[in-house]
């Protein structure tokens, strides 16, 4: 049995940045732009208000949100299939949170910015070989001018995240590295990642020893329910085709999935999914 779990599951990922303040203020100040010596000092962490999403592509993403001694809020997600309603929902989410200061008869002047920071799992802008992306409200004419409300940080931990290309921000690249190295295969440390005692400590908040057997089995079953989103992914990419789920079924077949499991997702019926049994096995 593998040694660790991966942090980028909801039970780790909240484990570390939900539940160890420092952990998160540290991972904040390494990977957010931030200017001006403004620098998170403490946190209060905030509920959680999840935008309702589809059915299908709800187990896909994992958050935390908190406020720093700037009043500044944040909401840190890891995105692990991405989706094309995903960006307007990040905006959504991030209009919600700031207006949501306020309340009713208090003053404008009172709003302070919220920073969305999503973790993504897959590509989202192929245009592109960077895999850092920030965002903000500018003047198209004067891009120095800024209204200074809404930011928008999305990372993407693909094959663009090449770490050796990146020299001035060693903190950054070390906490990335973390979350997307550390998993089931892991078996030897970096030792730079032992080095640092916060990304020390969040290594061994993934040590599969220190979940229960329940907690383990949520652990499993966040998984199976993403491989399920990323099958159901491609079932609206094959538009409906027969010869599409056909595809899409022998995948998660081959995955270990039920034939009933297999049905309910694709729209298969369980005849359907023992005669194409009957082609694989010939």
């Amino acid at each position: 049995m593998s040694r660790y779990l991966s942090p980028r599951a909801d039970l780790i990922f909240k484990r570390i940045f939900a539940e160890r303040p420092r952990l998160l203020i540290h991972f904040l100040n390494s990977v957010m732009p931030f200017k001006n010596g403004r620098h998170i000092v403490e946190i209060e962490y905030l509920p959680t208000e999840m935008v309702p999403d589809n059915p299908g592509k709800k187990n896909s993403i994992v958050d935390v949100r908190c406020k720093d001694n700037f009043e500044r809020q944040f909401i840190v997600e890891m995105q692990t299939n991405w989706y094309d309603a995903f960006m307007n929902r990040i905006v959504f989410n991030a209009g919600k949170a700031f207006v949501r200061q306020l309340n009713k008869g208090e003053e404008y002047h009172l709003l302070q910015p919220v920073y969305i920071l999503t973790i993504l799992n897959e590509n989202f802008d192929r245009k592109t070989d960077k895999f850092y992306h920030h965002y903000q409200i500018v003047n198209l004419e004067n891009t120095d001018e800024i209204i200074p409300c809404l930011e928008f940080v999305l990372v993407e931990l693909t094959e663009k995240f090449r770490p050796e290309t990146i020299n001035d921000r060693k903190l950054m690249v070390l906490w990335l590295r973390f979350l997307k190295e550390i998993n089931e295969k892991t078996t030897v440390l970096p030792p730079e990642m032992l080095e640092n005692e916060y990304i020390r400590e969040a290594v061994e908040l993934c040590e599969r020893a220190a979940y229960t057997p329940e907690e383990q089995a949520r652990y499993d079953g966040f998984w199976d329910a993403i491989s399920i989103e990323k099958t159901m992914k491609q079932a609206e990419r094959a538009e409906g085709k027969a010869e599409g789920r056909a595809e899409i079924a022998i995948n998660m077949l081959n995955d270990g999935m039920s034939v009933e499991v297999v049905s309910k997702y694709t729209g298969l019926s369980i005849q359907q999914i023992e005669e194409i049994l009957k082609k694989q096995n010939k």
